[in-house]
């Protein structure tokens, strides 16, 4: 009798084990996480937008700000730069911030892709993969697929190495294969249909053990499940009855591009569109960004900016943005309070008013949660419910976790607006070298017939490429008497051009992100005999969407035209071409300590102002206290700045937003990248951040490459303080 009283005990125990294993399913309510249907509220902070020193704090910020989940792409151009060698150390420690998020209790949401888009250098795809025989990105392609699913493995394999997935007792709880496939395989047919039940099965059958998700997927094959990306998803409805209404992206604002207004989106407006879409089923919202970050490098995809701050409620330095944090934090709250109703029942609406409703989640077990909603853009109202006058500002929802009291309204903002100030610290002291056109005899310049493509030459591991050819110019042309000089004309398929004439500057020229592609049309001033034309032309990051965007070119392409001369027009396109990779300055390493010591660099008097190519360079001592800093730019035209050999990214105040379309915008109504703006007329972006981890107490390395002109003297070092 007593050993098997001992048996049952034991198979109790099992039964016990049994029944607590960790698991994540779903059904058609929400994400089932250890037997249990959780509403769940994520943010987006992207692991290489921010350093690891600040990932602490932010996931810190995070959860006290009412999340359950971190969300991050993997960017597979950082992990794997050159093919077959991988990289995942400082920034691109992806296993490191997962553990940081595990360690902070918070759940994670890991989208694998490997396509990322996120306004990143090409989408995340490595320039390599470009060049693979054979290959068409993101189809029914077996070289890509090849590619997608080694990669896609690898992830898959570190994770679980780690005991990261969430049955395994890590943070884990849901996976994403592609990104926004959807309007793509509706483009391509067939191909891509056939791609997407691929990419689904490959990425089931590598077992995670948790959900995999596709967004903007509307044919996501079982069990994968289809999710919302938008400003909006309350009319979202997935793809089966079975699963869960997922929120993958709220923009909680938008990217800024160079040359463009900085736009925000008003908090009561991401409140309204947070609470519209849980009051109608749905369980699963992510804020993108909720840390939007800094495109360190030349991480960010085509002509945006450095900053990603993306007016989210963490800002670019890790600051609380007031009032949007807080606001979000106390919604938060007031959704959780109504979880036990919302998971276990289905709404109820009615409708009070011309656009005025209510939705009530009334569980069996006597739990009971309301939304009350005004749709009026104009107009307060007051509503009757349950025997009670609630009063409801425009465009808003009244939250009532048991049915009675108003725990929360989304247009009712009682928290404080704290603004950052940029304040300077100090100005430095500078010495410059002007970098040179290159001569079509050094050692690393090549020829040949004809105009190459950019990225086929550079390989995306510079910015700059030379194209240098010789005209001769006969004596007895008619404009060496006129001064009617001839016109040259070039034409490029991006994204900025520098002319230089028997080395000396001639003009700029450059495009945008709605059309990269540009033509330079200017006469030019030639002399009798050999004229070397040099033209240097400047990336701004590669494309990062569209269909197939790895066919898309930059660079000069031509034709390049030279016309007003006694022949008429002649054409340079076929002559001979030279080329030269990078700038001599890249080569010699001058945005290190190191490499500054190989050339002659001035100063005082003698520093060069307001010239094209010229380098800068000095030195300063990281000043007291914890405030996040930054660099003025203001003064400064476009290039690169580096601090201690690290590059803080592409700098370009002289490109300003147009005049116009800034000012008041209201929170009520229809949102969209356009609404609201600010900076109009000013540069788009003017501030730069320097990580504080970069810096050491004294003798921090600064570095400037100039590709317009500026003046230096105007640089600051600034603290951002609220």
């Amino acid at each position: 009798m007593a050993m098997f009283k001992m048996n049952l005990v034991m198979l109790c125990l099992c039964l016990l084990a049994f029944s607590t294993v960790a698991s994540v399913t779903y059904d058609r309510k929400a994400i089932i996480i250890d037997g249990q249907r959780r509403i769940l509220l994520s943010g987006s902070i992207h692991y290489p937008r921010s350093t690891p020193e600040m990932w602490p704090s932010l996931i810190q910020m995070a959860k006290d700000g009412g999340l359950d989940v971190i969300q991050t792409y993997v960017f597979w151009n950082g992990h794997e730069p050159s093919q077959g060698q991988f990289y995942f150390e400082g920034r691109y420690d992806l296993v490191q911030f997962i553990k940081i998020v595990q360690q902070a209790g918070l759940y994670v949401h890991l989208r694998i892709g490997p396509y990322a888009c996120a306004e990143w250098n090409f989408g995340g795809f490595p320039v390599w993969l470009k060049y693979v025989p054979g290959i068409e990105f993101r189809t029914q392609n077996g070289p890509f697929k090849a590619k997608m699913q080694a990669f896609t493995k690898r992830i898959v394999n570190m994770m679980k190495a780690e005991n990261l997935f969430q049955p395994q007792g890590g943070p884990i709880i849901l996976s994403q294969i592609e990104n926004e496939y959807g309007p793509v395989e509706y483009e391509i047919g067939t191909p891509g249909k056939l791609y997407t039940i691929w990419a689904a099965k490959m990425a089931v059958g590598l077992n995670t053990s948790v959900p995999w998700v596709m967004c903007k997927q509307d044919d996501a094959p079982d069990p994968v499940i289809n999710t919302c990306n938008a400003f909006y998803c309350e009319d979202f409805v997935p793809d089966e009855p079975y699963k869960p209404k997922m929120f993958t992206e709220l923009w909680s604002g938008w990217y800024t591009q160079f040359g463009g207004a900085v736009p925000y989106r008003p908090v009561e407006d991401i409140a309204f569109a947070v609470a519209t879409f849980i009051q109608n089923g749905g369980s699963f919202v992510n804020y993108y960004m909720y840390h939007g970050g800094t495109n360190f490098g030349t991480s960010s995809g085509r002509f945006v900016a450095t900053s990603y701050d993306y007016d989210a409620p963490i800002d670019e330095y890790g600051l609380a943005r007031e009032p949007k944090y807080t606001h979000l934090k106390y919604l938060h709250n007031a959704i959780k309070l109504c979880e036990p109703a919302l998971v276990s029942a289905d709404p109820v609406v009615t409708t009070l008013g011309s656009q005025q409703e209510v939705h009530v989640f009334k569980a069996s077990t006597g739990v009971c949660a309301a939304f009350l909603a005004n749709y009026d853009t104009k107009l307060t109202v007051s509503l009757t419910f349950g025997g009670a006058q609630y009063e409801l500002p425009p465009w808003s929802i009244s939250i009532l976790p048991d049915c009675a009291n108003e725990a929360f309204n989304t247009a009712k903002v009682i928290t404080p607006s704290f603004h950052a100030r940029m304040t300077p610290i100090s100005y430095f002291s500078w010495q410059s070298y002007t970098d040179e056109t290159p001569n079509a005899d050094d050692d690393s310049a090549f020829s040949s017939i004809g105009l190459y493509e950019q990225l086929n030459v550079t390989r995306d591991t510079t910015d700059y490429l030379w194209y240098m050819t010789d005209v001769v110019i006969d004596s007895n042309e008619e404009f060496l008497q006129t001064g009617n000089y001839p016109v040259l004309t070039v034409m490029s398929a991006g994204h900025a051009l520098n002319v230089f004439i028997n080395g000396q500057p001639e003009g700029i020229v450059y495009g945008s992100l709605d059309n990269p592609k540009l033509t330079y049309s200017q006469q030019v001033k030639l002399w009798a005999g050999v004229n070397r034309i040099s033209l240097l032309s400047v990336a701004v990051g590669l494309q990062n969407v569209g269909l197939h965007f790895e066919t898309w070119n930059e660079g000069v392409l031509g034709p390049v035209t030279l016309s007003g001369l006694n022949q008429g027009t002649r054409d340079l396109t076929w002559q001979t071409w030279s080329y030269q990779i990078g700038m001599k300055g890249e080569k010699l390493g001058l945005d290190t300590l190191s490499g500054s010591y190989s050339v002659e660099w001035t100063g005082g008097g003698l520093l060069s102002q307001n010239q094209p190519l010229t380098w800068y360079k000095t030195t300063f001592d990281a000043p007291a206290g914890t405030d996040p800093l930054a660099l003025d730019m203001n003064t400064m035209g476009k290039g690169q700045v580096w601090v201690n050999g690290q590059s803080i990214g592409r700098h370009w105040p002289a490109y300003t937003a147009p005049s116009g379309n800034c000012g008041q915008c209201s929170y009520t109504g229809w949102f969209n990248e356009t609404k609201c703006l600010s900076n109009c007329g000013q540069a788009s972006q003017r501030w730069y951040h320097i990580p504080t981890s970069w810096l050491q107490p004294s003798g921090n390395y600064l570095v400037v490459f100039e590709e317009w002109g500026g003046d230096p003297s105007g640089i600051s070092l600034v603290a951002r303080r609220v």
